[in-house]
């Protein structure tokens, strides 16, 4: 078979679920991973045979992507604030729009000798980026599942930073963990009459522990995190959140609530309410 016949069984296979512009994207992603070409050496050899043993692995990610599995756990990794991470199933795929939170706080303690805490670590990503670059800070992240904290200590190793892994509930947690000065959480908070509104990549393979929350408490985490936060956060730190856009008001409420100083919401790229810093008064 030639990269042009697969090429063209490729976009055949997957033009049902995909549109075109991801369909070339995954297809030009997985020759330069697996066989090691990039974009021109695609272009440039539309009559080159495949060797049966490529057609069978490209075939094997092939049947994988039609069964929706997301790209990234076909591949193994995906990129995030331009570092590299393994992601698997144990684990949600980083976003892009996660990338506005790491942004804000880096924006905002950028030279400080601070510790800061990520809560609900996953693949580590929102830790393991700020302590690529806050290079005065000390990073600790916990999770309450130990296969996301394995994941998430082997992309610490591959990125070469230091951060300090923990596994804690964050619903009951303990009292010997100690003060930071920054707290920050994209916890869950997708409620689950939400689902219908997702992709079928996302309801059949990421996990749904660190996605759903229950309908009659969607607020769940943010407020057991202001709770922990009371303990645990040095005077004058900050609470930094990835919030459920349709849910600003709700948290508006609970945070005035809870009397924080300085809710401070702010939009994604896309213009949706997606972050929220707080302090505690």
């Amino acid at each position: 078979m030639t990269v042009e016949e697969f090429k063209k069984k490729w976009r055949k296979e997957l033009e049902r679920d995909y549109p075109q512009t991801e369909i070339r994207a995954f297809f030009l992603l997985v020759f330069e991973e697996c066989l090691g070409w990039n974009r021109w050496d695609v272009v440039i050899a539309p009559c080159r045979e495949l060797k049966p043993s490529s057609v069978k692995k490209l075939e094997q990610i092939l049947n994988r992507l039609k069964r929706g599995e997301p790209i990234q756990y076909v591949m193994g990794y995906t990129e995030f604030c331009g570092l590299r991470f393994k992601v698997s199933p144990d684990v949600l795929i980083p976003r892009f729009e996660t990338e506005g939170l790491v942004q804000w706080v880096v924006q905002e303690q950028q030279g400080k000798k601070i510790k800061i805490l990520d809560i609900g670590t996953g693949s580590g990503c929102i830790a393991i980026s700020l302590a690529k670059v806050l290079d005065k800070a000390q990073v600790y992240a916990v999770d309450l599942s130990e296969q996301a904290l394995a994941v998430a200590r082997e992309n610490a190793g591959e990125n070469k930073v230091e951060v300090h892994f923990e596994k804690v509930d964050i619903l009951n947690p303990s009292d010997d963990l100690g003060a930071v000065d920054v707290m920050v959480s994209n916890p869950p908070y997708v409620r689950l009459s939400e689902r219908r509104l997702m992709h079928k990549n996302v309801l059949e393979y990421e996990p749904g522990l660190a996605l759903y929350v229950e309908d009659d408490h969607p607020l769940i985490f943010y407020e057991k995190i202001l709770a922990f936060a009371k303990k645990h956060l040095n005077k004058g730190g900050w609470i930094y959140f990835e919030i459920n856009e349709f849910l600003k008001e709700e948290l508006q409420k609970l945070m005035e609530y809870h009397q924080c100083k300085s809710i401070d919401f702010q939009k994604d790229e896309y213009g949706k309410w997606r972050m929220l810093k707080v302090g505690l008064g």
